[in-house]
């Protein structure tokens, strides 16, 4: 399966506009930070996390009494025997 091409150019400033397709597809927003990995030898960008925003998942699982990732496993792979 061949990828879809989207053409971009850069500005004389070093900016590009990124395709409203991409923009939709990814939930850039206006205002969305995107970080750069300097060292990829591609273009590579990320968007930011709220480390705060983050940290407020944290005990969600054990709040509303799921079962642990471990069990939910074993439940979909069946006991593994130990060596």
């Amino acid at each position: 399966m061949q990828s879809k091409k989207t053409k971009a150019t850069v500005t004389s400033k070093g900016q590009i506009t990124i395709p409203s397709s991409i923009r939709k597809r990814l939930g850039l927003k206006t205002g969305t930070e995107l970080y750069f990995d300097e060292d990829a030898p591609f273009l590579k960008a990320t968007r930011r996390v709220d480390e705060a925003e983050m940290r407020t998942v944290i005990g969600w699982i054990k709040a509303k009494k799921l079962p642990s990732s471990a069990r939910l496993l074993e439940d979909l792979r069946g006991k593994v025997e130990k060596i």
